[in-house]
């Protein structure tokens, strides 16, 4: 498993994210505190805490393609 933090700053932000998400077969999961969402349901996104930092669960061990295309979203 893979895990980084990322920051969601506008609805574009998020729409990208979920599009490139859902272009992969493994799971992706999002923690923002206690709360745990799918990566793939925009739904679930928006009822995190967008104005802190999301911590990204990739649970593949084949992940580069999408940690790569994650690059946009890493914190700096």
């Amino acid at each position: 498993m893979n895990t980084f933090d990322i920051m969601l700053n506008s609805i574009n932000d998020v729409k990208n994210f979920v599009n490139i998400v859902n272009k992969y077969n493994f799971d992706v999961d999002l923690a923002s505190g206690r709360y745990v969402v799918d990566a793939k349901s925009i739904m679930g996104i928006f009822s995190l805490d967008l104005s802190k930092p999301i911590k990204v669960e990739v649970h593949s061990d084949d992940a580069a393609a999408f940690i790569a295309e994650m690059e946009a979203f890493k914190l700096k």
